[in-house]
């Protein structure tokens, strides 16, 4: 009691208390599938046993289909010791509230997606249909493209980080291609004291081509890059950190530049479709067993004599000129490939868990909001919207 036998409190009431602090509520885990990749060649996998591990020790837990690392050469065992469940049918590994994939979902696979799941996956709107769409929404999905994802800084980082691989590749694909043994000059992309060294043309000035230039001039060769807009040339000079020789396209530049080069490299993207800048008759012109990377050939390629072609059959001959039109360059490296889209994936992953939902997460992260084009089966994308002439609603109006 107080001294004071009029206070109402006791001196120990009157002693300074403890503060208490308010403790966050353990989040529930999150429940992972990762089916085994159906599209014909696609080998690549959206998290690796490390970032399994990793989320496992969180609390979350994973339902994989067994050899869905295959093809990255991640295996069962890995991601058992990991802490995942390995499953043996594509039904199971879609049976969980939370799934990863790499390609869109097939019809087939839809099918086996319970109702009110929340779907990651690329979209690849150009190769997609009316009826993709009408399946998500009957089964109320929550879909995010991430490759339609745009972090705070304003870039797009999945397309970017497979953007990079893509560059890189597309000019050591192109060197592997010169060999005799491939029908090429026999020219070596390098270069050697007393001989000149390969001359590269790159269309486009974006991260492809940036990434395709710093390997073409690391292996000695010389380039020149041409682009309609002066700011991304501007750009990859000052990134490059060495004056190349970059011009706009003009045809008769363009022109002259293809006859006389010994690769070109496709790395122009449109709005939705790449714009034709090399017509027949400039490939016509171009020189004996010269190569066209055409990277651009997902968006139905930037040369008028592409056509896609695959990872078994990658280049045909036209006109006396050899074409590489693969359009999934990256699933070829598909350990480096799968690496960076675990990097990606899994902080998203975390935000998710730290919100205790998707809803949550989705309420406050804006770069999953960008991400998302299907809310409990509503379509958000106008993008989308606007192609299959679909019913739309703005996001900002459900999320809340």
């Amino acid at each position: 009691m107080s001294n004071n036998p009029t206070s109402p409190f006791s001196l120990k009431e009157l002693l300074p208390q403890e503060e208490m602090l308010e403790i966050q509520k353990r989040k529930g885990a999150l429940v992972i599938g990762i089916p085994k990749e159906s599209f014909y060649q696609e080998k690549r996998v959206c998290l690796t046993p490390d970032a399994v591990a990793a989320l496992t020790y969180q609390g979350h837990k994973f339902v994989i289909e067994s050899g869905a690392g295959d093809g990255a050469n991640f295996s069962d065992r890995e991601y058992s010791e990991a802490g995942a469940k390995i499953v043996y049918s594509s039904k199971e590994a879609f049976d969980c509230h939370i799934i990863l994939k790499v390609e869109p979902p097939s019809l087939q696979e839809i099918e086996y997606i319970k109702p009110q799941t929340v779907l990651f996956s690329a979209l690849q709107l150009k190769t997609q249909n009316k009826k993709y769409f009408e399946a998500l929404a009957k089964k109320r999905i929550s879909a995010v493209a991430f490759d339609f994802i745009i972090d705070e800084h304003g870039a797009y980082p999945v397309v970017k980080s497979l953007s990079e691989i893509a560059g890189t590749a597309s000019i050591l694909l192109a060197a592997e291609i010169m060999g005799c043994s491939n029908k090429g000059n026999g020219i070596l992309l390098g270069n050697i004291g007393g001989v000149p060294p390969p001359e590269i043309v790159i269309l486009g000035a974006g991260t492809v081509a940036e990434f395709a230039a710093r390997t073409a001039l690391g292996l000695g060769a010389n380039i020149k890059v041409f682009d309609n807009s002066i700011t991304k040339l501007q750009t990859l000079r000052h990134r490059l950190g060495q004056p190349v020789y970059t011009s706009t396209i003009q045809p008769k530049t363009l022109q002259k530049a293809l006859m006389r080069c010994d690769v070109v490299i496709g790395a122009i993207h449109g709005k939705f479709r790449s714009p034709v800048v090399v017509t027949e008759k400039m490939v016509m012109q171009m020189k004996e067993n010269s190569i066209i990377m055409d990277v651009s050939i997902d968006r139905g390629g930037c040369f008028e004599t592409s056509e896609i072609t695959n990872h078994k059959k990658p280049t045909f001959m036209k006109h006396g000129v050899i074409h590489y039109c693969v359009p999934n360059i990256p699933s070829k490296y598909s350990r480096t490939a799968s690496e960076s889209l675990s990097n990606i994936f899994t902080p998203y992953l975390q935000t998710i868990a730290e919100s205790g939902d998707f809803e949550n997460a989705a309420r406050f992260d804006k770069s999953l909001q960008k991400g998302m084009y299907f809310y409990h089966g509503i379509l958000t994308n106008r993008a989308v919207a606007d192609w299959f002439n679909l019913p739309y609603r703005d996001i900002n109006l459900l999320i809340f």
